[in-house]
């Protein structure tokens, strides 16, 4: 049996420099993602007490990005860009992701759509414990760039 290949955040993850917030990619299949990002004191939103729990849901949205980047890697694709259509039911225990703290941000896909349309379950964990739970809902349209260029005018 063949080992499974590495894959890193740099291979599925369109996100660079201070808008990538996930650190390494801990596990994926068909449904599911596993990341893990460290809160750093350089963190694009970072204040005294930390990072505030609402971005959270950006967390999640760059968990959901890996996923579809490590589905396009297997069905040898490019990496498309993909939008977060909106959120249901952010709720974090915390005010803060606090500076130092090891988040592991889990996405499970519930449904994906032939339109691009999709929509996932999110968790993230400190530790053990599940800290920040939300449903959030995406779109991957076939070609984000058209897409862009064409709902601008």
């Amino acid at each position: 049996m063949m080992p499974k290949e590495i894959i890193t955040l740099d291979q599925v993850l369109p996100h660079r420099d201070t808008m990538r917030w996930l650190d390494r990619l801990l596990s994926h299949d068909e449904n599911t993602v596993v990341a893990e990002a460290l809160v750093r004191e350089s963190h694009v939103l970072a204040v005294d007490e930390g990072v505030p729990a609402w971005a959270g849901i950006e967390y999640m949205a760059q968990a959901i990005a890996t996923w579809a980047g490590c589905r396009a890697l297997a069905n040898k694709e490019p990496i498309k860009i993909g939008f977060l259509l909106g959120t249901r039911k952010y709720e974090c225990s915390r005010e803060f992701f606090h500076i130092g703290q090891r988040l592991l941000i889990h996405a499970h896909c519930e449904l994906f759509g032939d339109n691009g349309l999709g929509m996932f379950s999110c968790k993230i964990f400190d530790g053990d414990a599940v800290i920040a739970t939300a449903s959030l809902s995406v779109y991957e349209p076939p070609n984000g760039a058209d897409f862009l260029t064409s709902n601008s005018k």
